[in-house]
């Protein structure tokens, strides 16, 4: 179920399962994110633009000028809206879905907001925040494991 804190009202009944964004590697059409935890691995694949930013945000790149996740998150700010979380929802022949779920406090009490999102946008916002990042049980049970493809690549990486 839903971590502590605010919950949204579509995922509410959903199991989840807590991911991290395990590496980033470039592909020929751009890059593969593999997600995971300890039972499993998965990948999601992103165009270039989307991995080098993701990257760039893992790695605490600063910009000369704001990019357009940067700004997003600059108008979060200005109107006190925070990231709670990403939940991927969906996947379906590669295609991937998000929510990022969004909290705004005020002295009425704190409102949800739950956006559908590409997991690239939605992860470059969470990891910007410092959120935590999860996907539904069901997308999580039917998802191939990578865990091994995963072993071979790091262990190429390894000087």
């Amino acid at each position: 179920m839903l971590p502590p804190g605010p919950h949204s009202e579509i995922l509410d009944d959903m199991e989840i399962v807590p991911i991290e964004l395990k590496i980033l590697v470039p592909t020929p059409n751009g890059t593969a994110i593999f997600v995971g935890n300890d039972e499993k691995v998965f990948v999601i694949y992103v165009d270039n633009a989307a991995g080098t930013t993701l990257a760039d945000t893992l790695a605490g790149v600063d910009k000369e000028r704001p990019m357009t996740h940067d700004l997003i998150g600059h108008i979060f700010t200005g109107f006190g809206v925070g990231v709670e979380r990403v939940v991927i929802n969906h996947a379906d022949n590669g295609i991937f879905h998000a929510r990022l779920i969004l909290s705004m406090r005020n002295e009425i009490g704190t409102k949800l907001v739950e956006l559908d999102a590409r997991p690239s946008d939605a992860f470059i916002l969470a990891v910007r925040d410092k959120k935590p990042l999860f996907v539904t049980r069901e997308v999580f049970e039917a998802l191939e494991d990578m865990s091994e493809v995963l072993r071979k690549i790091t262990e190429q990486q390894k000087p």
